[in-house]
């Protein structure tokens, strides 16, 4: 009986072991004991043989995983369940492998822990009896129906012609199939079509004892299942073992195979864990790969357009060779955007974060795109009070322009988009499989009534350089874009689409309590702006940087040193510290990084200023060095004019 099951509580919180242990006696289970550390948790399983033990993975003395391969090693029978507040998906997995038999994350309602841990002693039942099943011919037949069928797990026989001959309730739970219509049925009347032939092979395997069948198999799902929501999921993913069944010993030859009989546990949930891992995993290492192309591409692009603006400082307009030099800074400014595009999935940084009324940016990208869409109906809904969020204003705009291309790619002879806004607060339920946190968010839907996209399609959607047009038509980086934007701002987005019916992409942003700061104007500068008899040193670690940049900035008046490394830069600095006015630092280079260059200068001249420069755009480092600071920053590939007027910004403030 349950009511007799042996129970053990190991979390650190002290109320929270009196109040599970209260909620457990309450719901008729006697026998329950309680710890706060891992040592205690220990002695207590040496003394007494439990049944069920809820383990927090967080103690004061030791890992939680320790304690698990004690239970193991010394009491394989016993059942865990991982009750934490700090179980991600990653401490879930681990802890699955370990032989948890489930995890519940805090806060938890106290039926989903009474259940779990049902199942849990209900599992550890069937299993014991179980492994003497073929011993114990007394066994009741309601006692054996009662463990079969409260366990979580489909458990089947069939006969030696692979039909049914008795199958769990819980099928019907899990795929709507009636248990009792499958009774004389064929087993493949529930296997997904594509793993017939992986099922054949493991049910006419005959095997017995330690060399049963084992492995992994698709069953269908028999009507529509509300289980997986907008997935249209078609299958579950299950664990299978399955075992021989012989009148006599396999060991005599007389033997002759009466049927088969097996288990099998649904290992969806944790399949689709295992995938988004993975899938994380490779974006991560796609997004680096392509912050770092993104990078050299920049530097190379920085000399290109260096040595074109210093050619046009030669030349005026009437020259032979000037519109050709103005078209190849127009390439290198499509080379930057394309660039960008790149740095935006690499997640490579946030250039000017503010609060910001996203309503305003939409209305805005709204109004530009209407102007060279005129095919494309808009239909905006807007959050009449829309909460604040802070983000990058231009990155925002990236992220809506390339949503809206995307869109009308797939309207090419016009359509609808809808592009709405609200306020939105996710809980821990909804979020659950998007490794986002819960709390207040800022929701925005576009959706157009294009083409739509398969399955396949959604699922590489947002990798660099994936593209569904033809060649010379798109470089697939505008929707990997948007991930990187959206994840780098600690939001999330989802895609749901059929063909012929459209596509919507939502973006969820973390709300924020601060208030919106309307700015002045900014104005441009030019290259007449510039300061003379001023010193600067020039510390990049690529060559074709340091020779071209030498030569703009002696063009612009300034007297130029130069280091090709952190240490050099460093020792140029200790002998001219007096002379030096600012100092052009590239963030990325070898050795001795921007970073540890800058603040070992600073600890020599805590007043020197800086204009940071790098192929990336603004990162954590660089961010926290700007931060409240009288410094600069300018991504490459730059203009003359844009490293004029940074110059000056930075040599016209006044000491703090």
């Amino acid at each position: 009986m349950l009511s007799a099951s042996k129970i053990l509580v190991v979390d650190d919180e002290p109320r929270m072991c009196d109040s599970l242990k209260l909620l457990l006696n309450n719901s008729g289970y006697e026998e329950v004991q309680t710890s706060n550390n891992g040592h205690e948790a220990i002695k207590c399983m040496a003394k007494n043989a439990f049944d069920l033990v809820f383990l927090d993975l967080v103690l004061p003395d030791m890992d939680g995983f320790q304690i698990m391969d004690y239970i193991n090693q010394q009491h394989a029978d016993t059942m865990v369940i991982i009750i934490t507040g700090h179980a991600s998906m990653q401490t879930a997995l681990k802890a699955l492998r370990r032989g948890a038999y489930d995890y519940i994350k805090k806060p938890f309602e106290p039926e989903e822990l009474l259940t779990k841990g049902k199942n849990a002693i209900n599992q550890k039942m069937l299993t014991c009896e179980n492994r003497s099943i073929n011993g114990k011919l007394d066994l009741s037949e309601k006692r054996y129906r009662y463990l079969i069928q409260n366990s979580p797990d489909i458990i089947y026989t069939l006969d030696n012609k692979g039909n049914f001959t008795f199958i769990s309730d819980v099928v019907e739970h899990l795929t709507e199939f009636k248990a009792k219509q499958l009774i004389g049925k064929h087993y493949t009347t529930i296997i997904y079509e594509k793993d017939l032939e992986k099922a054949n092979w493991f049910f006419n395997e005959r095997r017995t004892d330690e060399r049963v069948s084992h492995g992994e198999l698709r069953i269908k799902i028999c009507n529509e299942n509300n289980r997986f929501g907008p997935c249209e999921v078609k299958y579950l993913t299950m664990e299978l073992k399955s075992t021989g069944m012989y009148n006599k010993p396999t060991t005599e030859e007389d033997s002759k195979y009466l049927g088969a009989y097996g288990i099998l546990r649904d290992i969806t949930d944790r399949k689709r864990l295992e995938a988004q891992l993975q899938s994380a995993q490779r974006l991560e290492s796609l997004g680096t790969l392509s912050g770092g192309i993104a990078h050299d591409f920049n530097n190379l692009l920085m000399a290109i357009q260096g040595n074109t603006s210093l050619m046009l400082l030669d030349v005026d307009s009437s020259h032979p060779s000037y519109e050709k030099l103005k078209n190849i800074e127009t390439y290198v400014q499509r080379g930057a955007n394309l660039t960008k595009q790149l740095l935006g999935f690499a997640r490579g940084g946030k250039y000017e974060v503010k609060p910001t009324d996203l309503n305003k940016v939409i209305k805005k990208q709204n109004r530009l795109f209407g102007y060279t869409q005129k095919q494309i109906n808009i239909h905006t809904t807007y959050e009449e009070n829309l909460w604040t969020v802070e983000v990058d204003q231009k990155q925002m705009e990236q992220v809506l322009l390339n949503l809206y291309i995307n869109a009308s790619q797939a309207m090419a002879v016009g359509g609808d988009l809808y592009v709405r806004t609200e306020n939105f607060i996710i809980d821990k339920d909804y979020i659950k499989h998007y490794h986002a946190r819960a709390g207040r968010y800022v929701r925005i839907s576009v959706t157009d009534t294009g083409i739509g996209m398969n399955k396949a399609t959604q699922q590489k959607i947002f990798d660099p350089f994936f593209t569904t047009k033809e060649i010379g038509r798109g470089t697939g980086l505008g929707l990997a874009s948007v991930y990187g934007i959206i994840k780098n701002h600690e939001g999330f987005i989802t895609v749901s689409s059929k063909e012929g019916e459209g596509s919507t992409f939502i973006i969820y942003l973390p709300a924020s309590e601060k208030k919106i700061i309307e700015e002045e104007g900014k104005g441009e500068g030019s290259v007449k702006d510039i300061k003379k008899s001023r010193t600067v040193l020039l510390i990049d670690d690529e060559d074709m940087i340091v020779e071209v940049g030498r030569e703009i900035l002696g063009i612009l008046g300034y007297k130029v040193l130069t280091a090709r490394s952190g240490e050099k830069g460093i020792e140029i600095y200790q002998q001219n510290k007096d002379q030096i006015d600012v100092i052009i630092l590239d963030m990325v280079m070898p050795s001795m990084g921007g970073t540890e260059t800058y603040n070992r200068i600073k600890k020599i001249d805590p007043d020197v200023k800086f204009l940071l420069s790098s192929g990336y755009s603004v990162d954590k480092e660089a961010s926290k060095i700007l931060n409240g600071s009288r410094n600069g920053f300018i991504q490459k590939p730059f203009t003359i004019n844009q490293l004029s007027e940074n110059m000056r910004k930075i040599l016209d403030q006044k000491p703090a």
